[in-house]
């Protein structure tokens, strides 16, 4: 007869160490993978249906192994090492301790009305549709400057009659940038600069439906 079989009891505890593609994740770590398959796909190593595909399953990763499930075929991209959530802060949240921050994932953001704007925008959007509207909004500068860096997001930017509007900074890959309203120099009320990285997504310019029409029977 051999040894002693070693027995698994369900719901039995064990002590021995958990071992490392068993430890569970955090929301930053999620967060670093989806940079790593932003990078993958400006690389040319995923398609954007395989980074739908593999950020849907990083988000709702649990455990090390089942996140770096989706980075074992790139090389050089791996989540290891003891989690160390210091080392990987989270961005501030809209609202937060970063002034004009509008971060979403896989949502829509809507800013109207009499909202306040700071001097500078951040923008950090992954899958969203994002529209700014300033026709009634309460500004602080007459110049804005937008700082993007958004992937496969649709930005909209609604802007009074007499403001102005400038895309020329934007870094696009796979986007488009459309500008329907005058670019300057700043001689009205706001002037927005628009710069940073789209990829692709899309940035359009325009006045509202109403303002439009007004120009069209003024032509």
């Amino acid at each position: 007869m051999g040894g002693p079989e070693s027995l698994y009891v369900p719901g039995a505890t064990t002590s021995g160490p958990v071992a490392d593609r068993e430890l569970r994740v955090s929301d930053a770590e999620r967060e670093h993978v989806g940079q790593l398959l932003q990078r993958a796909v400006g690389l040319g190593m995923l398609s954007l249906g395989e980074f739908t595909e593999r950020m849907d399953t990083a988000l709702g990763a649990k455990t090390r192994g089942e996140l770096n499930a989706v980075l074992v075929d790139l090389p050089g991209m791996r989540v290891a090492g003891t989690p160390q959530p210091a080392a990987m802060p989270r961005p501030a949240p809209p609202g937060g301790s970063t002034p004009g921050l509008i971060r979403s994932r896989l949502s829509g953001v809507n800013r109207r009305g009499p909202w306040q704007v700071p001097p500078v925008l951040h923008l950090n959007n992954l899958m969203s549709s994002v529209t700014l509207d300033f026709t009634e909004a309460v500004m602080q500068t007459q110049i804005v400057e937008i700082r993007m860096d958004d992937y496969c997001t649709s930005l909209t930017l609604l802007v009074p009659s007499a403001a102005t509007v400038d895309l020329n900074g934007l870094d696009l890959v796979g986007s488009s940038a459309n500008n329907k309203v005058r670019t300057g120099p700043p001689i009205g009320p706001l002037h927005l600069v628009v710069h940073g990285r789209v990829r692709f997504g899309s940035v359009t310019a325009k006045y509202p439906l109403m303002v439009q029409w007004r120009r069209f029977l003024n032509s």
